[in-house]
């Protein structure tokens, strides 16, 4: 039975029961809604927010990181008195600044196949904000599992896509991606930069599909992909077909339990040992200061793009894109002592694995980056 609206959120929601396809009904049916949000950042900022506007009773929000300064040029559910606080903590907060008339849970933790299942259990609809292929992978199968529509949403530097994965009625994501992309192929925001609208477009066209869905009206994104392109303000689609040899929602499914999806995918899903290529193969900024004023010969190798060198720069650097490092590889002396990095010692991490699996023994990676470098070297230049 569909809960009743009060006298106050009829005025709140007035515009909404105006249209035919809403009514008072279809706002009931908000309120009785639950979404759960996975990941309180780029996207999930513009998504829970106009959730929250538009009456969805129950919205659950998972995350684990605090707000930083850079986060605040894309992610606008915080702002800069809370910087430093949990983020969801800050976005619960402002939800319910916006609309105090909806439950708001809160998750502090990384969504893992360990917690998944039972921080999803309530929800009807998990709407996918993350910025990495194992919780994406993670999502798509705990929404299958569980037998609930995923929302998915992804951004880059212009481009930005949306789905919405039910397997109950179309594809899942493993439909569209069977295997996950090469580790260090496809970079993330952090690493590749992204325009701060962007996630706002792609944000609210997520909100907009889980209302289609709540509602039971339009067309959804189930089948489709949606593509868009910011720099030429186009939108493409294209048709999915669910995969009959999904091995999670085909017929036969070799996936019937949440995996390591770290394993899974070659790479981490949170950012735990972030800028770190292992205790063995770091060097800490302090310490290559030290060798380079005792004058040591150190082939300093810097992964990053060259817009980034306009920002910071560590004197004497020999710039070799990480995308470009491969095939590079003659420019570099097996025998001279190197140390790779890039902004936050990422990028670098996977240079390393390169140059080792090319058989380079004599190389480190600068642990944290040029920003740990500017921060406890030289703080006369930008973090970033």
């Amino acid at each position: 039975m569909l809960p009743e609206l009060t006298h106050e959120e009829i005025l709140r929601y007035s515009r909404h029961l105006l249209i035919p396809d809403v009514g008072l009904e279809g706002q009931r049916k908000l309120k009785a809604a639950s979404v759960l949000l996975i990941g309180t950042g780029g996207l999930g900022s513009p998504a829970a927010l106009y959730l929250a506007a538009a009456g969805i009773g129950r919205i659950g929000l998972v995350d684990y990181d605090v707000v930083d300064t850079s986060n605040l040029q894309r992610q606008v559910i915080h702002g800069t008195n809370r910087l430093g606080d949990l983020k969801v903590e800050s976005a619960r907060d402002r939800i319910l600044d916006l609309n105090p008339d909806i439950q708001v849970d809160v998750y502090n933790e990384p969504f893992t196949s360990e917690n998944a299942m039972r921080i999803a259990e309530d929800y009807d609809i998990l709407l996918d904000g993350t910025d990495n292929f194992p919780t994406r992978y993670l999502v798509n199968d705990v929404c299958v599992l569980m037998g609930k529509p995923n929302v998915f949403g992804s951004i880059f530097r212009f481009e930005g896509q949306v789905s919405v994965f039910d397997a109950k009625r179309g594809p899942c994501y493993r439909c569209l991606f069977p295997e996950p992309p090469p580790p260090g192929l496809v970079p993330s925001c952090a690493e590749g930069g992204v325009l701060g609208v962007l996630p706002g477009t792609i944000g609210t066209l997520q909100a907009t599909e889980t209302i289609k869905l709540i509602l039971g009206i339009g067309k959804p994104l189930i089948g489709r992909l949606l593509l868009y392109d910011a720099l030429d303000t186009t939108f493409q689609f294209v048709n999915l077909r669910k995969n009959p040899h999904c091995k999670v929602c085909g017929p036969e499914p070799e996936v019937t339990h949440l995996i390591d999806y770290e394993e899974f995918c070659g790479v981490p899903g949170h950012d735990h040992d972030m800028g770190s290529a292992g205790v063995e193969w770091d060097i800490e900024p302090l310490e290559l200061a030290r060798r380079l004023e005792a004058g040591e010969a150190i082939h300093l190798v810097d992964v990053r793009e060259p817009v980034e060198l306009a920002v910071s720069r560590i004197p004497g650097e020999d710039l070799i894109p990480l995308g470009e490092l491969a095939a590079n590889l003659s420019r570099l002396d097996s025998a001279e002592e190197m140390v790779l990095f890039c902004r936050s010692g990422t990028r670098s991490a996977r240079a390393l694995q390169v140059l080792v699996s090319a058989g380079f023994r004599k190389v480190k990676n600068l642990r944290g980056g040029i920003n740990a470098w500017v921060q406890d070297v030289d703080p006369e230049q930008p973090i970033y």
